[in-house]
């Protein structure tokens, strides 16, 4: 079963246990739509195996739905939880692996965009990208950047929201080591 070649997740048992293990694992609130796109937009679950087995959680009340502040979480009973220490080996490492490491990217995307916001403007002479970079709600950096047309705005946008935190270092240490130029004039 630990063979890298005959690997897969075949039946909705494996991803019952898989869901089961993800939520156990992950120690944090997740809503349906989250999960859907950890589990199945990875592509590391299919659609329809992710569908059955997580109403199969559902039903037999391995997962609930709890409500917190307006928003509507999955979340593991203490039967899910069992039930993944119990029958985490019949889903292959790799599996396991790649799922936590799909949640991983996925949370640490969120994190980026919320430190960001960027909008797109047409000019009569391009695109105008404004971007605001901020941090504990209060807003670090608020940047507007000319671009030619709508294909190199979006490029600009989707290199920034890459990794805004380090896009505001970079203006930030560009501003701090910029130096008026030094002018040496020869006197002999």
């Amino acid at each position: 079963m630990n063979d890298y070649n005959s690997a897969e997740l075949n039946s909705a048992h494996r991803v019952k246990v898989l869901i089961c293990y993800l939520l156990d694992r992950l120690k944090q609130p997740v809503t349906e739509e989250q999960l859907y796109e950890i589990a199945v937009e990875s592509g590391v679950v299919n659609y329809f195996y992710y569908a059955e087995a997580l109403e199969g959680l559902l039903q037999n009340r391995s997962l609930i739905r709890a409500e917190r502040n307006g928003k509507t979480y999955i979340e593991p009973t203490e039967k899910a939880r069992l039930g993944s220490d119990f029958f985490d080996e019949t889903v292959p490492l790799y599996f396991r692996k790649e799922i936590l490491k799909a949640a991983l990217y996925y949370f640490a995307r969120l994190a980026r965009e919320s430190s960001a916001a960027i909008d797109i403007t047409e000019t009569n002479n391009g695109c105008e990208v404004n971007c605001t970079i901020g941090d504990a709600g209060y807003d670090l950096m608020r940047i507007s950047l000319y671009a030619p047309d709508t294909e190199q705005a979006e490029l600009i946008k989707e290199k920034i929201m890459l990794d805004p935190a380090e896009f505001y270092r970079r203006v930030i240490g560009y501003a701090l080591e910029n130096r008026e130029e030094q002018i040496e004039i020869d006197t002999n």
